[in-house]
């Protein structure tokens, strides 16, 4: 279930955090690919320092304080996070992400969008399923969640430099359709709430606590 997020950062803290990220050092970013991936990954990557350290530990920090992140994702914790840049005709082709990094299982993906669109053409998100490829391509400081064995793509960048953070999660619950239907729970619950229905709230509540302590890891 792919979902995206437009509130993870104010617009402030969006363009910070772009401007930190075009001052990194960066590196060629097949090295991170495993071994299939790096035939078809033509892009950049920050390298290890702390500005870089700096830039993904304040979006880890947005997103772990953010609900519907965690409604969604149910973070045990990142397995990596990357700043990518992509230019000069860059793309990264077909691929699945590698199911470990650094021992960790890999349940979600995450990217997010850091360059205006109007400032570079082409570099769409593009996730494959049975039916249809679905390009993404956001606006500074939203992002998109989707699940770790979808086959995706990044579009060739024509104009311009795409740079993005990309992330990996682990989640205290690894099957998708429980996920799902927590997240509903949730979704219930928040109507609930606002409804004032505070009898729904307790018995909702109640069936996700349970839920989660069957399915949790």
């Amino acid at each position: 279930m792919a979902q995206v997020l437009s509130d993870v950062l104010s617009a402030t803290e969006a363009q910070v955090l772009y401007d930190a990220a075009q001052a990194l050092p960066f590196e060629d970013g097949a090295k991170t690919a495993g071994r299939l991936a790096r035939r078809v990954k033509d892009n950049l990557q920050a390298g290890s320092c702390a500005e870089t350290a700096a830039v993904l530990g304040k979006l880890e920090a947005a997103l772990l304080a953010h609900p519907v992140f965690g409604a969604l994702a149910y973070p045990k914790g990142f397995a990596r996070l990357i700043v990518s840049r992509t230019e000069g005709g860059g793309q990264y082709g077909d691929h699945v992400d590698n199911a470990l990094m650094g021992g960790a299982r890999t349940d979600l993906s995450f990217t997010m969008f850091l360059t205006p669109p109007e400032d570079y053409e082409g570099g769409a998100l593009v996730i494959v399923d049975g039916l249809e490829d679905r390009a993404v391509k956001l606006n500074q400081g939203e992002m998109i969640l989707y699940a770790s064995d979808s086959l995706h793509r990044v579009a060739p960048v024509t104009r311009g430099a795409r740079i993005v953070i990309v992330g990996w999660v682990t989640s205290f619950i690894r099957d998708p359709r429980a996920r799902e239907i927590l997240f509903d729970l949730w979704q219930a619950g928040v109507a609930a709430e606002a409804a004032e229905d505070f009898e729904q709230v307790q018995r909702i509540g109640k069936a996700r606590s349970n839920l989660l302590r069957m399915w949790a890891e």
